[in-house]
């Protein structure tokens, strides 16, 4: 293999596909980036073994061939180059990658290709195209709520479906639920449903952000999900097990539905979250026609803040995780949103002021008085 390309261009690539990349497996191979020349260009590959994604990348082709590098050193080779161009030659007697851009040569050693898992075949399974700017505005609306902890793998994924005419999706810690439901303009071809790892979608809508191309092609196969934005090829294995029934968590009615202006509440929130330090909740206390935000965290100090609101009836008070209700703020795209409440102790829901589909659960702090 003999290769000649932007170091830019590589840069950029490199540094994408190594997120993918294992930090952690004992088989070395999976640290590494896979390098295929073939005659129309040179294409990288990493792999965790849930996640798998392909770049390519536009090279002058002198040899063809294929090779694993340490994809985390490689990366930091090119980034100290200096020159536009760089090249890489496999030199198959020392096991090693010759790397050179202007006066600089760098010897990398190779890493054993055949410990390189394969690659789902793009193309085995039926695809539907989707609006990218749909599926990345979806995808981070709801990412934060699924769960990190591997104990409860269900939880770490996102339940995406997809009908004619809407895009939906789920995600839940069990302190917190997301649901965004993005109508679309265009009908659907197909459709499809099936809980995918968050960190995929997460690294998708990383992609396309960067790539900005035009749809998202989504496969679903038996146990794995294939995904093209551009030139590029993710897939990710499945999450098994059932995902829990969102809807039978939504309370049907609520005690109070106050409409707030989004970014005013969030600004409080945020300011007085500040003291809530040591996992000390954030204090919501209405009356009639005002909310005060408090937060009070020993040998450390104590804020509040207080801000008109459309309360009526007798005063509540409740408690939520500060990190938590920031993110659902956040979350909200409308210049106004609307706050369900039932009672101190029953989940507080905040929907999006306009028709945007966006709603998020969030369950109460018992507050020690």
């Amino acid at each position: 293999m003999k290769v000649e390309l932007a170091r830019e261009l590589l840069l950029n690539h490199l540094g994408t596909v190594t997120r993918v990349s294992s930090t952690r497996s004992a088989v070395q191979a999976l640290s590494g980036v896979y390098m295929d020349a073939r005659s129309d260009g040179v294409e990288l590959r990493a792999t965790d073994m849930e996640i798998g994604l392909r770049v390519p990348i536009e090279a002058e082709v002198t040899r063809e061939g294929f090779v694993v590098l340490p994809g985390r050193l490689l990366l930091d080779v090119v980034r100290s180059l200096g020159g536009e161009r760089v090249t890489l030659e496999h030199r198959t007697s020392e096991q090693d990658v010759e790397v050179v851009a202007g006066h600089a040569t760098f010897h990398i050693r190779t890493l054993r290709s055949e410990d390189f898992p394969p690659f789902p075949d793009p193309s085995s399974t039926a695809a539907v195209s989707v609006p990218v700017d749909a599926f990345v505005a979806t995808i981070l609306r709801v990412a934060r709520s699924a769960s990190r902890d591997e104990t409860r793998p269900v939880l770490t994924g996102i339940l995406v479906s997809a009908s004619e005419r809407e895009l939906r999706m789920v995600a839940t810690d069990s302190y917190r639920l997301s649901v965004k439901e993005t109508a679309l303009d265009e009908p659907l071809a197909g459709g499809f449903e099936a809980n995918v790892p968050a960190r995929a979608l997460q690294e998708l809508a990383r992609i396309a952000q960067q790539e900005l191309p035009e749809g998202v092609s989504v496969g679903v196969g038996e146990n794995q999900v294939i995904f093209h934005a551009g030139g590029m090829v993710l897939s990710s294995r499945l999450i098994e097990g059932q995902f829990p029934n969102y809807q039978q968590l939504l309370p049907e009615t609520y005690e109070h539905e106050l409409r707030m202006e989004s970014s005013e509440i969030a600004d409080v929130v945020r300011r007085v979250s500040i003291l809530a330090q040591k996992n000390a909740p954030l204090r919501l206390a209405f009356t009639d026609g005002e909310l005060t935000v408090s937060a009070q965290t020993p040998d450390v100090g104590e804020a509040r803040e207080t801000l008109p609101v459309p309360f009526k009836g007798e005063p509540l008070e409740i408690g939520f995780n500060p990190e938590f209700l920031r993110d659902g703020l956040e979350s909200v795209e409308s210049d106004e949103l609307v706050m369900k409440l039932i009672s101190p102790l029953r989940p507080g829901l905040i929907e999006a002021g306009d028709d945007s589909g966006f709603r998020y659960l969030i369950m109460p702090i018992r507050l020690n008085v």
